[in-house]
């Protein structure tokens, strides 16, 4: 009998000990999976607003408007992902860039996501921009244009490296994706509709979960693996040309006015004087 009971206490210890190591392995399991998301912080930056209307002088669709709504539809989506998100401005309200900055600063574990649209005197020009300047944002900046210009029915412009003020002057990995031309009759039309600014959204988060999932190859075609997304190339604007500046000092005045008139390029960089982009 006692022998028994024994045997009985020891078939009851192995069984509970194998049940606390299945616990123990699903806990290591759950945190792995949302490790991610609950580790990380996105700050969410909807460009302009208030009385930054955004874009260029008559255009029809306030950019504002636009870069707000992708912007919530990104929180409700990250924020059901398990990420901590903080948003710069959650209504129509002005904030300046000190104050964006300011907030991604105050976040030591997060990147920074700004939404902005954008706009040219050139209805013909489309496509998708995403913007980074630290080397430690362009992972990031490739994986979010990876999804976004691949998930959406516009030109891909690529990956830009550029000096923004809310780029050069965040500490954290920093992106700025250019959604679409609203000088564009197309992209207008895509951009005033629910269900594509929901789209816009869903691919910009699926770019924020797979920034660590980047490879350091480069392929053209969109084939997604949950372990690597291809690193995209990038077009380096912050370099500036000293013979071509010299070269228009020393022309005459008329001629470099002519010059400097039509050679604006077309899409955020024409829009040097954007109270949201530039510092």
């Amino acid at each position: 009998m006692r022998r028994n009971f024994s045997g009985i206490v020891l078939s009851l210890a192995g069984l509970l000990f194998i049940h606390l190591a299945c616990n123990s392995h699903a806990a290591k399991s759950s945190r792995s999976s949302s490790g991610d998301s609950s580790s990380i912080t996105v700050v969410i930056d909807a460009g302009h607003g208030g009385r930054d209307r955004g874009g260029i002088p008559g255009q029809r669709v306030a950019e504002k408007d636009m870069n707000l709504d992708v912007a919530l539809r990104l929180r409700n989506v990250l924020s059901a992902s398990g990420y901590q998100v903080i948003m710069t401005r959650s209504t129509d309200v002005f904030v300046s860039l000190a104050e964006r900055v300011a907030i991604a600063n105050a976040y030591r574990n997060a990147v920074f996501v700004c939404i902005h649209f954008n706009a040219t005197g050139r209805s013909g020009a489309s496509g998708i921009e995403t913007y980074f300047y630290s080397r430690d944002s362009l992972p990031l900046a490739s994986a979010i244009h990876y999804y976004v210009a691949g998930g959406a029915p516009s030109d891909n412009r690529g990956v830009r490296r550029r000096g923004y003020y809310v780029l050069r002057k965040t500490s954290i990995p920093a992106v700025l994706v250019e959604c679409g031309f609203l000088t564009n009759p197309t992209e207008a039309a895509y951009a005033q509709s629910a269900s594509y600014r929901q789209r816009l959204a869903n691919e910009i988060a699926a770019g924020v979960r797979g920034r660590n999932s980047v490879g350091r190859g480069f392929s053209t075609t969109r084939v997604a693996t949950a372990e690597s997304i291809p690193l995209q190339p990038y077009i380096d604007q912050t370099k500036v040309s000293q013979s071509s500046h010299g070269k228009s000092k020393r022309s005459h005045k008329k001629s470099a006015r002519k010059k400097k008139n039509s050679s604006k390029p077309a899409g955020s960089e024409a829009r040097a004087a954007s109270a949201d982009r530039e510092g």
